[in-house]
């Protein structure tokens, strides 16, 4: 009997990175995918392929395809930028004296309160096609540049306009504890309290966003004030996330591990102690060696330890004004591997299933395997190592969001 699907691809090599699967990539060479409405239905050696018959047929032309690319931490809409404080730093002023003295986060959040909707969406789609044309089919826009109810929701309705009018899936979080804005000035737990009682209520009724993230450290918010954001999201039934451990060790990751938080993000400062809380958790962690590059950090992420715990090990862009003005997953890859001593294998499961696993959608993203969606990249190289060790010029030949061939970038 002829098994019948919406779309065939043949004569292809797949990097499912699926881990029930045998080596790094869990790789199927000379192999078949039908995909049938936004779902892969099948997936193995061609040789293998039941007869089938199929509305559109691909021949991959023995390339390779992987899980669509996924950036699992960005601030992609913002408004403004911050190209005199690249030259400061250069100058020997660190992070903390920028931002203490005035810059920073505060510096963006004074142009992107004075931007309109408009304006912000047409700066973000430069930075969101840059993005897709490296083969990047789901990204995570955080806000967290308005700092009280009006421009937070700016910025989150800007990030699911996006997802309205570009081929790709895009996640929103709500950063509004990212930094203390100039207003509350010695008021910390006064703008907590209008986080918790009055931005995030707002945000679940308009639906705007996915998971809620709160940025713990000395120049930011404490660990307790933290807390009563994750409890606050807890209520509306929102997971979380956690920027910790980027700058000191502070106690954030155990706090965030402890409390089921999806992700801890950016870890250079992690203990022994985090490390074994993520893993009982299963929190993810989400490596940000953009950052670490720009702001000439010294303390790489401890991670042979996460490694031989079996945290799972996401990498991400961090695209941001400040700390990482890099529009580069692929780089992201290189970086990881050159940086933090991860394998070419280990950067492509950090952009897919781990990404995935991040974001809370690995039931459905970041892997090829029957019954989740059938978002791929199809790439002309001869091993997946490429992905990580090539930046500029290998750019996916074609791309696949939910079955349905879109354009990259």
């Amino acid at each position: 009997m002829t098994e019948r699907c919406d779309l065939l691809i043949t004569n292809v090599h797949a990097a499912t990175m699926d881990p029930s699967l045998p080596g790094a990539y869990g790789a199927v060479e000379d192999a078949a995918v039908a995909v049938t409405g936004n779902k892969i239905v099948w997936i193995g050696p061609r040789r293998e392929l039941p007869e089938t018959a199929a509305d559109l047929v691909i021949d991959g032309e023995g390339q390779w395809l992987t899980p669509g690319l996924i950036d699992c931490h960005t601030h992609l809409v913002y408004g403004g930028h911050r190209a005199s404080e690249f030259a400061r730093r250069l100058g020997g002023e660190s992070y903390e004296d920028v931002a203490r003295a005035g810059g920073g986060i505060l510096s963006t959040v004074r142009a992107t309160r004075a931007a309109s909707a408009e304006e912000l969406y047409h700066a973000a789609e430069p930075r969101l096609k840059a993005l897709m044309s490296e083969g990047v089919t789901t990204l995570e826009i955080k806000s967290g540049y308005g700092l009280d109810l009006d421009n937070e929701l700016k910025q989150l309705r800007v990030a699911r306009r996006l997802a309205q009018h570009y081929p790709v899936n895009i996640l929103t979080t709500c950063l509004a504890a990212h930094a203390l804005p100039p207003e509350y000035d010695g008021r910390a737990d006064e703008y907590i309290d209008l986080v918790c009682n009055e931005i995030l209520p707002a945000v679940v009724r308009e639906q705007l966003a996915d998971a809620v993230d709160m940025f713990c450290e000395n120049i930011a918010f404490s660990v307790e004030q933290c807390q009563r954001v994750i409890s606050a999201a807890r209520k509306l039934d929102l997971p979380v996330k956690v920027h910790a451990e980027q700058l000191a060790s502070t106690g954030a990751t155990k706090m965030a591990a402890c409390a089921g938080a999806l992700s801890v993000e950016h870890i250079e400062y992690i203990t022994d102690e985090d490390v074994a809380a993520m893993a009982e958790s299963g929190t993810a962690a989400v490596l940000l060696p953009g950052a670490f590059y720009t702001l000439k950090e010294t303390r790489v992420p401890p991670v042979d330890k996460l490694r031989a715990a079996g945290v799972p090990m996401a990498i991400s862009t961090d695209l941001n004004p400040g700390s990482c003005p890099i529009a580069s997953l692929r780089l992201m890859m290189n970086m990881g591997c050159n940086l933090f001593g991860l394998t070419p294998a280990e950067a492509l499961a950090g952009v897919t299933r781990s990404a995935a696993r991040a974001l809370g959608i690995c039931c459905s993203r970041g892997v090829l395997r029957p019954g989740l969606r059938a978002d791929m990249a199809l790439w002309p190289m001869e091993t997946p190592d490429q992905l990580a060790y090539e930046v500029g010029a290998l750019k996916p030949a074609e791309m696949f969001l939910g079955g349905q061939h879109v354009t990259a970038g």
